[in-house]
């Protein structure tokens, strides 16, 4: 009896020994699966690698705040000034040349009828002087024919002479010549739309010859050259300088202000044009998103002033801390900056609403 006491017993101990080493192996096994398939937390939205501040955004973050890059292209291109220009109405010069070519053919009219008038009048002194072939009296209508015609031709030439004038002194020379001559391919471009002039006003301190082409802006953001016509005989009363005109092949509306740039040198400086869309302003200074990696941006300095070239509205010229290729955030640059700048470790979602009215 005592034997199969003890035989009970060791059964019981051995059962109750692999019953507790499943119960651990299973609970330790389990713990380690639930510690395997845990996800590894998130990195920090901005970290710092090499000395440079790195906004991390995941591409799916990206597609949802349309955030758009471009590639960075090496561009060349002129120091210059940028300058006030006007785009001129040319129906006064259209008016003027339809005047003008009313007197030149009154002069030629005109010239014909004297130049009858005179052979008459050579005519009728002649046979006057033989014998008094005719009257003294037809004499005189003769002369005075000759004289009225005379008169007529020189106040034809004075009209012609005063519109010719007047179009030089509103218009310059190049345009003046162009309305005159009958085949002006010129003048054929502005009349049918094709070109305009623009009045293009030079800073006083502008201090050498104006170049013979220029670039215009237009409404669309683009630019279209330009090539120099004349000096300007009329001043734009709103701005103050030195007044030239310039015709451009483009089709723009009479009176539209707009800017021209004007090349100060005929050396062309190559660089990186990085886009106005592209630059953000932070501690009063000029700065421009690059993706360093799929999901990696830094901010990098883009140098104004002195260190960089402005092209216009267009952007900034640079030549130091971008490289060609460099992919550009064109769109969503405002909001990498205000990722950076947002203080980093706060939690931001109140986990009992509740407890977050007080």
């Amino acid at each position: 009896m005592k034997l199969r006491l003890i035989l009970l017993s060791v059964i019981s101990l051995t059962l109750a020994s692999d019953a507790g080493w499943y119960i651990y192996q299973a609970v330790h096994d389990a713990g380690a699966s639930t510690t395997a398939d845990a996800p590894s937390s998130p990195p920090p939205a901005v970290q710092t690698v090499s000395g440079e501040t790195v906004v991390v955004v995941g591409p799916e973050a990206q597609r949802a705040s349309h955030i758009e890059v471009a590639p960075l292209a090496a561009v060349t291109s002129q120091s210059g000034i940028s300058a006030y220009a006007t785009v001129i109405d040319l129906q006064p010069l259209f008016d003027l040349r339809n005047r003008l070519a009313s007197a030149h053919a009154d002069v030629g009219t005109f010239t014909a009828q004297a130049a009858s008038s005179r052979a008459q009048y050579q005519r009728s002194r002649a046979l006057y002087a033989d014998d008094r072939n005719i009257s003294q009296k037809s004499l005189q209508d003769a002369q005075s024919a000759m004289q009225a015609d005379d008169a007529k031709l020189q106040s034809a030439r004075v009209t012609l002479n005063g519109l010719d004038g007047a179009m030089r002194q509103q218009f310059g020379d190049a345009l003046a010549n162009a309305a005159a001559a009958p085949a002006s391919k010129l003048f054929q471009r502005l009349l049918s739309g094709e070109a305009v002039v623009l009045r293009v006003t030079l800073p006083a301190s502008f201090g050498m010859v104006p170049p013979e082409r220029i670039a215009v802006d237009t409404a669309d953001g683009c630019a279209v050259p330009a090539q120099k016509l004349s000096a300007s005989a009329l001043a734009d009363p709103t701005v103050q300088g030195s007044p030239w005109l310039y015709v451009a092949d483009a089709a723009l509306p009479a009176n539209l202000r707009t800017s021209a740039r004007v090349p100060t040198s005929s050396q062309a400086a190559s660089g990186l044009l990085i886009p106005a869309r592209a630059v953000v302003w932070y501690g009063g200074q000029t700065w421009a998103y690059v993706r360093t990696a799929q999901d990696r941006f830094t901010r990098r300095f883009v140098p104004a002033g002195s260190e960089g070239i402005r092209e216009g509205d267009h952007g900034f010229m640079v030549s130091a801390g971008f490289h060609a290729g460099d992919q550009i955030v064109t769109q969503g640059a405002q909001l990498l900056l205000s990722e950076e700048l947002k203080p980093q470790g706060i939690a931001t979602a109140c986990k009992d609403p509740p407890e977050c009215d007080d």
